[in-house]
């Protein structure tokens, strides 16, 4: 009940999730940014136009540097491109939750599981936010998007989780 009063009775909701779900019907005002994120990762195509060559920066996607920067990638590097980039960020929270696993201490291994966590969570709402799967949210892409202190926050939390990953007991090969 609450939830359908939140998203469908107040009217600014409303135009959000119906933009989200057809963002062409608007894509002049309010479908604008999904639907100029959704051109820009198609025209990468399978290659990409290559690095630093995207033409879809130059003022047609707002926020290219910042939330939508995984567009951006997808259209320079293509699929393959950011299909690998997926994958390094796969292994690193697969690798988190990997030390979590294997910490000394209780307490380390639930603080990589919080910083894996968020760094999980904030991929995948960035990633699906940039592709249409969830509506417009604002979280930036982590170790991509500019934003100084919001990287030197990010590599903290890795040196953190470095550090519990350093206190492990060695495990024998084989």
């Amino acid at each position: 009940g609450m939830l359908y009063f939140a998203l469908f009775v107040v009217g600014y909701n409303t135009s959000r999730i119906q933009y989200w779900l057809n963002p062409w019907a608007d894509m002049r005002d309010k479908g604008y940014q999904l639907s100029q994120s959704l051109i820009t990762i198609g025209s990468g195509g399978l290659l990409g136009v290559g690095l630093g060559k995207s033409r879809q920066k130059f003022l047609f996607l707002p926020e290219e540097h910042n939330d939508f920067i995984f567009a951006i990638i997808c259209e320079e590097l293509g699929l393959i491109g950011a299909s690998v980039i997926m994958l390094l960020f796969a292994a690193l929270i697969l690798r988190g939750y990997w030390i979590a696993l294997h910490a000394r201490d209780r307490f380390g291994s639930l603080l990589v599981i919080g910083v894996t966590t968020l760094i999980a969570m904030q991929t995948f709402l960035n990633i699906g936010v940039v592709t249409g799967l969830l509506p417009t949210t604002g979280i930036s892409l982590p170790f991509f998007s500019y934003g100084g202190t919001a990287l030197s926050i990010q590599l903290a939390e890795m040196g953190v989780v470095l550090s519990v990953s350093r206190q492990m007991k060695p495990t024998r090969a084989g």
